[in-house]
């Protein structure tokens, strides 16, 4: 990732200096202490519209973030593997649900933190986890906290500490790591064991022992030995203070294990770079270290099924079990992925699939009923979607009249959300520092819940409008209120004082999560990984449109990274990772310790296969990375449906085009596409569009990459076609990985066939 210059960044310092300076003088109607603060042409309130509420706990009493008086003011990242620790959504638990950080699940409770390994799979029809069940208590001799709080985090590793009368416990515990660090003081190390621990190993200061299945190594401080005694084992760690915990592969990795003991981690980093020449994405995952002990400062990572896949690095022959599959460990303190860009468009190319007199009656259908009523911050989301997608739509076929009633229509919405003391707005809560839109809906202002669902399509709207209108996403004009979204949602800097960094987004495990609080036992949930990949996508083009390379090369980090972890979690692409006899080869939701073949809302078969298709954009070509796991999908659903789909057919009909086209086209011509009503997010310009397109080019070519971000290949398996769209003034040469060269024309797109 680049270093914190870009607009967008400077846009947030500035705005906040504004802010101050302007000491919010305008006032919300109806409010004599709200401020409006000024955001280019637009603002935001800083008090919530009357009756409404930010963050409550499950008895409706407001909440703040549970923090030390050390992290006190720093932006917490809600909608995190961990955010019950500082999220304390149920009143009576002033300590935390379970987290899974994997291989380990921790759970904090008054005597210290619970640790176990979830190492074999529950399968309940349509679920599966890998439940925590705790095989040590980690603390302190004595420990009795009245509560649990957050002492410090990094990219995908938190610091939870107690504290009481007489002691202090502090855990460091993260994604991948077999290790748990402890500090403490004010009495000896205490672990309370499950059951009567069996020792396998003793000698100085480590001690081998295996409880509930599972084989553990514990490291005192040299000098210092472990006593047992029934289900209490303890140890003298005097001044120094500390010990770790790991739980063991295998016993003969005991040796490698306790070599790295004492190297404790202080924090992780990710670091992403687009390789645009080259049509890929680097990552790299750092994790920093102290030696508390010798010299040693390198550790033991494990590595997730969509790391190690795509990781050149040497991986030992340990591996762990999880709810995302065999993790695989490896030796080292970094390691680098790398994968192949998929491209994306702001609307398919121009073909002679769709028949022209169809399309533009579809299209001024839109048009003439073109606008997005007053409602919640997501259904007003999906009427801005429905109506960007058949903006290029109209420009293709020349139809301007209707291209720019349907723009004029999102931007006048647009602008009444961006500006606050209407019946929408936006609100910024400092206490969370998050900003919430209101209407709210689906627990984003209580829960903190959907940030990144229902802002991807204000963003992925906004930069269909800069395309065409470039002057109104200027940051002294409106661009500056859709950086702000973007700031909540997916802040690439990490020194803002104003929102968390990727606040959503989890780097290590692949993927966001939809929850703030993450109150439940089985961790934190995501249901719809497509429109998490929305935000993404629509990073890209607003970052295209408005030339803030910053925040397109975020957003091609995050939907190649999110694009391989859905493959592998959410349709268990390689068929792997689902254990072997669960009965469904897509789950419609995934939790931290496991996946449900469900939504939140409904179990019918159509919704649960479709909730990770939607919405069907030029940044769902991804999904053809796989088409076989397309097309087990889909025969999954009609078995369970039996027959075709009669609900969100058109979006399954567009799923179905990016494998299998022809059958796509053949199911919308012979159900009555085009007839009826479709999902409130499309529209039969869209779904005629998409499906005729690629039945007359072929589903994308994930293979043949290119050296921009906004152009993909189409191929029928004969014929390629290749489609970019260029943001600048000057013409673009665009080279796809085959050698083929596009020319595509300043602000326009283009594609060729051959």
């Amino acid at each position: 990732m680049r270093p914190p210059t870009s607009r967008f960044r400077r846009v947030t310092l500035t705005l906040t200096a504004t802010a101050t300076a302007l000491g919010g003088v305008a006032l919300v109607p109806g409010s004599a202490s709200a401020a409006e603060i000024p955001v280019g042409s637009g603002s935001y309130s800083d008090t919530r519209p009357a009756g409404t509420v930010g963050p409550l706990n499950n008895q409706g009493q407001p909440v703040t973030p549970q923090v030390t008086d050390r992290m006190a003011g720093v932006p917490v990242p809600t909608n995190d593997w961990w955010s019950s620790l500082v999220f304390k959504r149920y009143a009576d638990n002033p300590y935390s649900q379970p987290m899974y950080g994997h291989p380990l699940s921790y759970r904090a409770v008054a005597g210290g933190l619970e640790v176990g390994y979830p190492s074999q799979a529950v399968v309940n029809g349509g679920s599966f986890e890998y439940p925590h069940r705790a095989d040590l208590v980690l603390g302190v001799d004595g420990l009795n906290s009245p509560d649990t709080k957050a002492d410090g985090w990094s990219d995908w590793t938190v610091s939870p500490y107690w504290e009481d009368a007489g002691h202090t416990f502090r855990a460091t515990i993260g994604h991948g790591s077999p290790y748990v660090y402890a500090e403490a003081t004010g009495g000896a190390a205490r672990i309370t064991t499950s059951g009567t621990p069996e020792v396998f190993a003793q000698e100085g200061s480590t001690l081998g022992i295996s409880v509930g299945g599972h084989d553990y190594a514990l490291f005192a401080p040299g000098g210092s030995a472990w006593q047992v005694s029934g289900t209490t084992v303890s140890a003298d760690i005097g001044g120094d203070g500390y010990y770790s915990v790991a739980v063991l592969p295998e016993r003969d990795a005991l040796a490698t294990y306790e070599r790295y003991a004492y190297s404790f981690v202080t924090g992780s980093t990710v670091d992403w770079d687009y390789e645009q020449g080259d049509g890929a994405v680097s990552a790299t995952y750092t994790l920093r270290t102290e030696a508390r002990e010798g010299t040693e400062t390198g550790t033991l990572q494990a590595l997730y099924p969509h790391q190690w896949g795509y990781a050149a690095v040497p991986l030992t022959d340990w591996e762990y079990s999880s709810a995302r599959g065999v993790m695989r460990v490896r030796e080292g303190a970094s390691f680098t992925t790398r994968q192949d860009v998929t491209g994306v468009l702001p609307g398919l190319p121009a073909s002679d699939g769709p028949d022209r007199a169809t399309l533009a009656r579809f299209v001024d259908e839109v048009a003439a009923s073109a606008n997005v009523g007053v409602g919640d911050t997501y259904w007003s989301g999906k009427a801005f979607g429905r109506l960007a997608q058949v903006v290029p739509i109209a420009d293709q076929i020349g139809d301007t009249q209707a291209r720019d009633q349907i723009l004029a229509a999102i931007k006048a919405r647009l602008e009444e959300w961006f500006t606050a003391g209407g019946e929408t707005g936006f609100v910024y809560d400092s206490e969370w520092q998050t900003l919430t839109g209101y209407p709210a809906s689906y627990g984003s202002d209580q829960e903190l819940n959907d940030h990144h669902f229902h802002y991807s399509y204000y963003v992925l709207a906004a930069a269909i409008v800069a395309q065409y209108d470039p002057a109104w996403a200027a940051e002294s004009a409106w661009g500056g209120m859709v950086e702000e979204l973007v700031a909540d949602a997916a802040n690439p800097a990490r020194d803002d004082d104003r929102y968390p960094f990727l606040r959503g987004f989890d780097v290590y495990a692949g993927h966001s999560w939809a929850s703030g609080h993450q109150g439940f036992a089985a961790g934190n949930n995501q249901e719809s990984s497509s429109e998490s990949v929305n935000l993404s996508a629509g990073l890209v083009l607003w970052g295209s449109a408005t030339g803030d390379t910053e925040l397109r090369d975020l957003g091609v980090y995050l939907l190649t990274t999110e694009s391989e972890a859905i493959r592998q979690y959410w349709f268990d692409g390689d068929e792997e990772n689902f254990p072997a006899d669960y009965q469904h080869n897509t789950v419609g939701m995934v939790w931290s310790n496991g996946g449900a073949h469900a939504t939140w809302w409904t179990g019918n078969p159509e919704e649960i296969h479709g909730i990770n298709v939607l919405p069907v954009t030029g940044g769902s070509l991804h999904l053809a990375r796989d088409q076989d796991a397309i097309d087990r999908n889909l025969e999954e659903l009609v078995q369970e449906n039996g027959g075709p789909p009669v609900e969100w057919k058109e979006i399954l009909w567009e799923f179905q085009a990016l494998s299998d086209p022809a059958a796509a086209r053949a199911a919308y011509e012979g159900d009555g596409g085009g007839t009826y009503a479709p999902e409130a997010g499309e529209s039969w310009a869209h779904v005629y569009h998409w499906i005729h397109t690629l039945d007359a080019i072929g589903p994308p070519d994930t293979l043949i990459t290119a050296d921009s971000p906004t152009a993909a290949a189409f191929s029928d398996g004969g014929t390629v076609t290749y489609a970019a769209t260029n943001y600048a003034d000057t013409a673009q040469n665009v080279t796809f990985e085959d050698g083929t060269v596009l020319t595509v024309p300043p602000n326009s797109s283009a594609s060729q066939t051959g």
